[in-house]
């Protein structure tokens, strides 16, 4: 298969260039649409100086597994219907924490849509365990 892909390239390396160079800007579209990407040391400075709320958006079994201190859990799902748990957090930054960081993106563009200020962890809880960061079980 490798070998067919590479005789492909070459001989369409037009088609080829330009489907990489649509592969990027979509790329960079889906990161600019969910908003600002947050490191475990911005992430744990925000929330306490109580300017962030974490926000994880993984299951309730995930997030029973462990999860990041004072965490509010509203699995991805269930986020349109459960909006309304997050006004009183409207004048925060939400944090949006999902697995590896496959959700995040999208549910920021979803609470910037309703007027929340947002941001997102990056790498998800697997970034902030690789760290060796603390989680509540």
């Amino acid at each position: 298969m490798v070998p067919k892909l590479i005789e492909f390239v070459t001989h369409h390396y037009i088609l080829s260039g330009i489907f990489v160079v649509l592969l990027i800007l979509l790329l960079i579209t889906e990161l600019r649409r969910g908003g600002r990407s947050l490191s475990t040391a911005e992430l744990t400075a925000l929330v306490n100086g109580g300017q962030g709320v974490v926000l994880d958006v993984r299951s309730h079994k995930d997030f029973a597994g462990g999860h990041i201190v004072d965490a509010l859990n509203i699995p991805y799902e269930k986020l349109a219907s459960r909006m309304a748990e997050l006004e009183k957090h409207k004048a925060k930054t939400l944090i949006v924490v999902d697995a590896m960081g496959q959700h995040a993106g999208t549910v920021c563009a979803e609470l910037q849509k309703s007027g929340f200020a947002t941001a997102r962890l990056a790498g998800g809880m697997s970034g902030w365990r690789g760290e060796n960061l603390p989680v509540v079980k």
